[in-house]
C-alpha cells in the first residue's frame, strides 16, 4: 500500500473537486451540517490534508500576498554594530482558493484555526540578521471566501547603513526588504496590505516607545531582485531622527562653558598671574569631562562625527593657549638674555600682525628719547667744562659740598645704566611686544572658533529639524 501514498494528496482533491462540481472555479465550497463551529471545522477537515501546497487551483496562477505592519517601537540603535532594532506588528494576508462556505448556512464568516493546518507564505526580512524574540501567535483567520489573515509580532534586529556625521543632528534611513525565500515572481507577488500614509499615521498613533529617536516617515518601493530566477521584493524605507536636546545639554553646552572659560582667561595680566596654572586646570577638567561623557559618543569606524572633532579642537585650542602662555611667561622674565629679534620677526610680527591685532610698534622718537636719559651725567660734565670760570669776589663753592653733588650724579647715572641693563634695553621691549601680538592673536582665534562653532551648531540643528 505504500504506492497508493503519494497520491492520497491528489486523491482528495479529486474528492472535493467531485462533491463540489457546482460550485464556481476559483474555490471550492464547503457545506457545514449545522451552523456551529464544530460542523465548520469538521467540513474543513479534506482541506487541512493540503496545508502542504500552495492553495491555487492552478499551479501557474500566482498567489498574491499582501504586507503592512505597524511600527509599535524603536527599540535602539547600535552604531558600531550598524543595527536597527524595532517591534513590528506585522500581517499578511493571501487567497486561499481551496476553501469557501456558505456564513449563514455555516453560522460563521470567519474562523481562527492553527497555523499548522495551512500553507503560510515564507516571507522574510532580508536585513533580519537576529531571532525572533517576540511572542509566537500559532492561529491564523480564514474567512468564508477564503481569504487568510495571519498577523504576528516581530522583534526585528536588522542592518542598516548608520550615517552619524552630523551626531546628533543625525537622521538615519533603514530599509526592511520583505520577498519569498523560495517561490520566485511567478509564484508569489507581494503587493502593499494598506496605504503607506496610514501606515505611517497609526504607528506614530500607537507607538509606544521611541526612546531617544523620532519616527519620521516611511515610505516604500516594489521592484524584482534580478537573479536567475527572480524574486519579488516590497521594500519600507523607515526615517528616524535622534532627539539631540539631551546631548546639547550634556556634552555641546559644557564643552562651550569651558572653552568660553579659557577663552576670558587671556583677560588675566601674565605678567602678574600665574594663567598657566589656571590653563592647566581647565585642560585636566575638560579631560575628565571627555572620559565622563565618552559612554554618550557614537562608535563606528565607517566616518568619525563632526562633534569628535569639535571636541578635539576644543582640546587643542586649549593645549595651544597653554603653549602660548608659557612662551609669554619666557618672553616677559628672559628677554633680557636675548638677542635682538631678526628682521623677518620685525616684520611680520611687529608690523603686520601688530597692526592687524591692534598693537603696532613703538615710534622711533620714543625709542631715542628713552636712549637719551640713559647718560645724564655725561651731559651735567660735559655742562660744568663749558661754564666760564668764577670771578674772584663771588662766593666760592665749599670744595666738599661740590664733591658731594659730582658723586651724586655718578651714582644716579649708574642706577640708570643697571635699570637699562634689567630692562634688556630695546631688543627685550621688542621680544615682550612679540609675546603681546601672539597673546592677542591667539584671543581672536579663540573668539573665531567659538563664533563659527556656535553658528554651525545653531545650522545643523535647525537643518535637521526642517527635514
Amino acid at each position: 500500500m505504500k504506492w497508493l501514498q503519494p497520491v492520497k494528496p491528489c486523491l482528495a482533491l479529486f474528492l472535493i473537486t467531485f462533491a463540489t462540481i457546482q460550485a464556481p472555479c476559483n474555490a471550492m465550497m464547503v457545506n457545514c451540517s449545522e451552523p456551529s463551529p464544530p460542523s465548520l471545522l469538521e467540513a474543513l477537515a479534506p482541506v487541512f490534508k493540503l496545508n502542504s501546497i500552495r492553495p491555487v487551483m492552478n499551479i501557474s496562477t500566482p498567489t498574491i500576498v499582501s504586507i503592512d505592519f505597524t511600527l509599535y517601537g524603536i527599540l535602539g540603535v547600535d552604531e558600531k554594530a550598524q543595527l536597527l532594532t524595532t517591534y513590528i506588528w506585522l500581517s499578511f494576508g493571501w487567497q486561499n482558493e481551496f476553501v469557501s462556505w456558505d456564513p449563514i448556512q455555516c453560522g460563521t464568516d470567519k474562523i481562527s484555526l492553527p497555523r499548522k493546518q495551512f500553507w503560510v507564505p515564507d516571507a522574510v526580512i532580508n536585513e533580519f540578521v537576529d531571532q525572533n524574540t517576540a511572542p509566537f501567535v500559532p492561529y491564523v483567520h480564514l474567512h468564508h471566501n477564503g481569504d487568510m489573515h495571519d498577523a504576528l509580532p516581530v522583534r526585528v534586529v536588522s542592518s542598516c547603513h548608520l550615517n552619524i556625521y552630523t551626531f546628533p543632528f543625525d537622521i538615519q534611513n533603514c530599509t526592511l526588504t520583505f520577498n519569498s525565500y523560495t517561490h520566485t515572481v511567478e509564484e508569489i507577488k507581494m503587493v502593499l496590505g494598506m496605504p503607506v500614509e496610514e501606515i505611517l499615521q497609526y504607528s506614530k498613533k500607537v507607538m509606544t516607545t521611541m526612546g531617544e529617536w523620532e519616527l519620521l516617515d516611511i515610505t516604500y518601493h516594489k521592484h524584482i531582485l534580478e537573479n536567475e530566477d527572480g524574486f519579488d521584493q516590497l521594500a519600507f524605507h523607515i526615517r528616524i531622527r535622534r532627539r539631540a536636546t539631551l546631548y546639547v545639554m550634556n556634552l555641546i553646552l559644557p564643552s562651550c562653558f569651558l572653552i568660553t572659560v579659557d577663552l576670558f582667561s587671556f583677560l588675566l595680566p601674565p605678567q602678574s598671574v600665574d594663567r598657566s596654572s589656571f590653563k592647566m586646570t581647565l585642560i585636566l577638567g575638560y579631560t575628565v569631562f571627555l572620559l565622563i561623557m565618552n559612554d554618550l559618543l557614537p562608535i563606528t569606524g565607517n566616518t568619525i562625527p563632526l562633534i569628535n572633532v569639535f571636541f578635539s579642537l576644543c582640546l587643542a585650542l586649549m593645549v595651544a593657549s597653554l603653549l602660548e602662555t608659557i612662551l609669554i611667561t619666557n618672553l616677559l622674565c628672559g628677554s633680557a638674555n636675548f638677542s635682538p629679534p631678526p628682521y623677518w620677526v620685525q616684520v611680520l610680527v611687529l608690523r603686520v600682525l601688530g597692526c592687524l591685532v591692534g598693537l603696532p610698534p613703538k615710534p622711533r622718537e620714543q625709542r631715542e628719547a628713552a636712549k637719551v636719559t640713559l647718560s645724564p651725567v655725561v651731559a651735567e660734565d660735559s655742562k660744568a667744562d663749558e661754564e666760564p670760570p668764577q670771578e674772584k669776589g663771588s662766593v666760592v663753592e665749599d670744595k666738599a659740598l661740590k664733591e658731594l653733588r659730582r658723586l651724586g650724579q655718578h651714582l644716579e647715572a649708574i642706577r640708570l645704566q643697571v635699570d637699562s641693563h634689567v630692562s634688556g634695553g630695546h631688543g627685550s621691549e621688542e621680544w615682550i611686544q612679540v609675546g603681546f601680538i601672539i597673546d592677542r592673536l591667539l584671543f581672536g582665534l579663540y573668539i573665531l572658533f567659538i563664533s563659527l562653532s556656535f553658528i554651525a551648531i545653531i545650522i545643523i540643528w535647525v537643518n535637521s529639524y526642517s527635514k
